[in-house]
């Protein structure tokens, strides 16, 4: 962007990003100092297993509404219309089948990490397998948070990028290590408000400054950018009611059901009922940012900023261009779009400490005392909100993705060929009392592979459905520095009908969780009934969800408990019972 283009922060602006920054650092430090001051690991890692419902809600929310979205939605439905609005139909079932099946299995067996599961259903080598995956996803996905809205807010104000990184970085780092889970999640419920507030008066003051409500609805219209209902079944459409309604309800489970940052908020609820209505509490908050992501998008196409730069560029400048006028405001949509890269990274940070001290150190320290445990913890999150994995995946990202680091697609994609595979391996375990170890391991690999595959050859092939990048776009990236792969990377942004191989490349990306669950699922049982399948005294009681025995609950009852394992028998698990033995799933 042409620096004579770009806008700059008042005064009154910097005050109120420096008091977002402030204040998480102060909920960190408050809880720090009060109730048992994170002496524990349970108080440190769980949020001692007292939240109620509401924080643990809107700290949902928070951790899915990250920079990425806030920024993506927009320019999805400014440049391909209101389409992607009807993934709000997948919340419904994405939030209702964790609240009743996810929610009361794993609630019930006291666990601190959700991969503890896969060791009480299927062997140790899965569970580090499972938790190793997790790491993987969250690194990858923590840096492009952060990278996403400091790339955009350098673009046009100047904003040192490094400087938005490390000041993101530390302050997480601050409040995350000093008060614990606690402190992540009343910290998200402070951010989901401003996230909200930021979003509100950018709507508010462009339709006023837009000629009102009516004219802005005129012009969208007009603009093409109303979508109809697409009922095309052809799962290489980018978007249809059935990518988005059906495909998008496994993107949710993979989210909602069974990744670490949410399960850990679901577990740290001070009961099962509590845990369930904070799920139901969730669901009108995500179609309220859905909606004011959507309307902001349709606000802007009104006020027609394409010609201001690409994707990233285009929300930060319609936004600072529109309410240059309005001191402050400015900064409050900043600290909006910062407080969902808070939010994301500080919920990450929690989730790889939580998972690697329950996974991968405990099982091979046992005799750990309480207090070193807690110490291990705290210093296990200060290495993870360190700079080196932010400025090393950054760093990677900066060239090679700059053309899609900016699209939604991007993050969700990458939940899909990484998510999708731990969804169907979880859904394994819990629905299939067949599964045996060995199905698991090989389901998983299987999964991963095809979901890599399809990936990466989208990638190197087209990008699935994509509309090409507009000529100001491609001219402002090729005017800079940028390497082979960029080049390569907007080539493939071309339309073109695939055909053979191609085809299958061009799976939405929106199937990408289903297809992969299926493929694990699939495999899995293959392999398990090949090598012998897992008998019902050898399946861990609570592990089994009886979803076969609740849908044939016309077959007497010696059918259900031969073909669906209703009530298996078994010793107790005592490892990682705290209150008693675990009970079985009815």
């Amino acid at each position: 962007m042409d620096p004579s283009d770009q806008k700059h922060f008042t005064a009154v602006d910097y005050v109120i990003f420096a008091v977002l920054l402030a204040a998480s650092m102060g909920i960190g430090l408050y809880h720090a100092l009060s109730g048992g001051r994170q002496r524990t690991t349970q108080e440190f890692l769980m949020a001692d297993r007292s939240m109620s419902c509401l924080p643990v809600s809107l700290s949902l929310i928070a951790s899915f509404q990250s920079a990425v979205a806030i920024i993506g939605v927009p320019a999805e439905i400014y440049t391909h219309g209101t389409q992607y609005w009807f993934i709000g139909c997948a919340y419904f079932l994405g939030l209702l089948i964790p609240a009743h099946v996810f929610i009361p299995v794993l609630y019930k067996l006291r666990l601190s990490s959700t991969y503890e599961y896969l060791e009480l259903r299927f062997s140790k080598a899965v569970r580090i397998c499972g938790t190793l995956t997790f790491i993987f996803q969250t690194v990858v996905y923590m840096g492009v948070c952060v990278y996403t809205p400091a790339f955009a807010l350098n673009a046009v104000t100047g904003f040192e990028l490094w400087g938005a990184v490390l000041a993101t970085g530390l302050a997480c780092t601050l409040y995350t290590t000093m008060g614990g889970l606690k402190a992540v999640i009343w910290t998200d419920v402070f951010q989901t408000a401003v996230m909200f507030a930021g979003q509100l008066a950018v709507i508010v003051v462009g339709v006023n400054q837009t000629g009102g409500a009516s004219e802005v609805w005129r012009k969208v219209w007009e603009g093409n950018r109303i979508s109809a209902l697409n009922l095309n079944p052809d799962p290489t459409e980018r978007h249809t009611f059935w990518t988005l309604g059906v495909g998008g309800v496994f993107l949710m489970l993979s989210l909602y059901g069974v990744n670490q940052a949410q399960v850990q908020r679901y577990l740290s609820a001070r009961t099962e009922k509590e845990a369930v209505r904070s799920c139901y509490m969730a669901f009108p908050s995500l179609q309220l940012s859905l909606a004011l992501s959507c309307v902001m998008g349709l606000v802007m196409f009104y006020a027609n900023t394409l010609h201001f730069g690409c994707f990233p560029q285009m929300v930060i400048y319609f936004v600072m261009d529109m309410l240059e006028g309005f001191p402050g405001l400015p900064g409050l949509f900043v600290a909006c779009l910062f407080s969902a890269a808070l939010s994301t990274i500080s919920s990450a940070f929690n989730s790889l400490a939580t998972v690697t001290m329950e996974d991968l150190v405990k099982p091979h320290v046992p005799a750990m005392t309480e207090a070193r445990a807690t110490l291990v913890s705290k210093a296990l999150g200060w290495l993870f909100t360190s700079y080196a994995p932010i400025t090393a995946v950054t760093f990677l990202t900066e060239r090679a993705l700059i053309v899609v680091v900016f699209d939604l697609q991007v993050a969700l994609k990458l939940f899909g060929m990484v998510g999708g595979p731990v969804l169907g391996l979880f859904c394994l375990g819990m629905f299939f009392p067949w599964a045996n170890p060995t199905g698991a391991m090989a389901g998983l690999g299987a999964g991963l592979a095809l979901s890599f595959w399809v990936g990466i050859g989208s990638i190197f092939n087209r990008s699935s459905g994509a509309r090409p990048l507009s000529a100001g776009c491609r001219a402002a990236l090729l005017s800079d520095n940028s390497t082979s792969a960029v080049h390569t990377a907007l080539d493939n942004l071309t339309l073109s009908k695939p055909s053979g191989l191609n085809r299958f490349y061009s799976l939405s990306y929106m199937w990408y969780s289903a297809f992969s669950c299926f493929a694990v699922i699939l495999i899995g049982l293959i392999i398990s009934f090949l090598t012998g399948p897992m008998k019902e005294e050898d399946v861990t009681p609570g592990t089994i969800y009886p979803v076969f025995g609740k849908l044939l609950c016309f077959l007497p009852e010696h059918l259900k408990k031969k073909l669906c394992c209703v009530t298996p028998r078994g010793p107790t698990v005592s490892k990682i019972m705290d209150a008693g033995p675990i009970p079985s799933i009815s």
